[in-house]
Order: structure tokens, then C-alpha cells, then sequence
């Protein structure tokens, strides 16, 4: 087995997720899961 690894999301897909996160039209669960990615993600990047 290899080494799992965290995955490193690139700085327009964190920008993209902010923006989105702070308009507020959608909840962070909605919105983590139109991104792929888990809401703590997506609440982490929004601060």
C-alpha cells in the first residue's frame, strides 16, 4: 500500500469556494457538495 496523502485544493478552486460561501445562496452543505469536497473544507476556506 502507498502513502495516502491530504488532498491540496489550488487556490482558484479555494477562491471560487469563498466567493460562493459568502454570497450565502446556498448552505455549506449544498455548496460542498456542488464542489465535491466536505463542508469543513468549504468552512475553513470561507474564513
Amino acid at each position: 500500500m502507498g502513502k495516502v496523502t491530504r488532498k491540496r485544493y489550488a487556490a482558484e478552486f479555494k477562491s471560487r469556494v469563498a466567493l460562493e460561501a459568502i454570497r450565502g445562496e446556498l448552505t455549506l452543505a449544498e455548496l460542498a457538495s456542488t464542489r465535491k469536497s466536505h463542508r469543513r473544507v468549504v468552512h475553513r476556506v470561507r474564513l
